[in-house]
């Protein structure tokens, strides 16, 4: 199936995340690429961890309708990014 949500393999976006909710720190609900069009995350798939350096990556695969989407935060910048899935 073709991935409709990526244009870009590594835009930079706005995340509304609930942190800190029973078994999983961090989990994103929304997000809002350039252009201020906000998405709904329908379901979380899969979280895991990458270190680069001083930094630690915290990946979240994730559902939007029926399009897979990669959502990548940097603890060092604090920033999200839209990614290939």
């Amino acid at each position: 199936m073709k991935n409709t949500i990526l244009n870009n393999q590594n835009e930079r976006v706005e995340v509304m995340a609930l942190f800190g909710y029973e078994m999983t720190p961090c989990q994103p609900l929304t997000f809002k690429r350039t252009g201020g069009i906000e998405t709904e995350i329908t379901e979380l798939l899969r979280t895991q961890i990458r270190f680069a350096g001083q930094a630690t990556i915290h990946i979240f695969d994730v559902l939007v309708g029926r399009d897979r989407a990669r959502l990548e935060f940097n603890s060092v910048d604090l920033s999200w990014h839209l990614t290939q899935a």
